[in-house]
């Protein structure tokens, strides 16, 4: 056993301002390109200058912050090189899953559980409740990463899903009205679940693929991701 180590009993404060920080970033009250000022966040926090630095340094490294020289610290900006990396991550991160989850002896019960994510999108879809639809595409992929049983997966995919977060918001705005109606979004989710449940193993990493180029064509056009995998593609008409 190794000495002069206490027990952990709760959150430092540090880490829940870097939670806080996290879930302004995700959902837009601190949009890209924000500039955070310490003194304003020290007081709403009501905090000392220590531990939000701190935070805020935790941020940095996880990408979602950028520091300028005798300028400070901003949230990133997402530019369209920035979301064709994050897609092309989450794709080798999400095939990495699904390979595992597709493989193994509980792909029924994972099915069930996506299942319940696509039922939660046709819903939020029916109240016309984008942000909702949004939350419940995350919650998805959230769940099929999830029942990787991959700690390093989950971990990987942590960064990558606020990032997620902040695309989408954008995303949301280019679904209405250019061809690309929600019950297609909602028929590929059904379609990878399909695939899961089946153990359709080429397939699902297709549709996969071909599900995050549609995002990146999207949000960057020009800057698609293209599947490579065998077989032919599936039918998008």
């Amino acid at each position: 056993m190794i000495g002069d180590i206490e027990p952990v009993s709760r959150e430092s404060t540090a880490a829940i301002i870097a939670r806080q920080l996290r879930e302004a970033i995700m959902t837009g009250a601190l949009p890209p390109g924000a500039q955070l000022g310490e003194a304003e966040l020290a007081a709403q926090f009501q905090v000392s200058r220590g531990p939000l630095r701190e935070a805020m340094q935790r941020l940095v490294s996880e990408g979602l912050l950028r520091s300028e020289r005798h300028r400070g610290l901003f949230v990133i900006d997402l530019e369209p090189g920035d979301v064709q990396d994050i897609y092309a991550a989450r794709t080798a991160v999400e095939r990495a899953a699904a390979t595992l989850v597709v493989r193994s002896a509980d792909r029924d019960e994972v099915a069930a559980t996506l299942d319940d994510a696509v039922k939660a999108m046709a819903e939020a879809d029916e109240q016309g409740d984008p942000t909702a639809l949004s939350e419940a595409d995350l919650r998805f992929h959230e769940a099929l990463i999830e029942a990787s049983g991959s700690p390093r997966l989950r971990r990987i995919a942590r960064t990558l899903m606020i990032e997620t977060r902040m695309c989408l918001s954008a995303l949301q705005r280019t679904y209405p009205g250019d061809g690309y109606e929600t019950d297609e979004r909602i028929a590929e989710h059904k379609a990878i679940t399909d695939a899961v449940r089946s153990g359709a193993e080429r397939h699902l990493l297709r549709l996969l693929e071909e599900h995050m180029a549609d995002a990146v064509d999207r949000l960057a056009p020009g800057t698609g991701l293209h599947a490579d995998g065998d077989g032919p593609a599936p039918d998008r008409r």
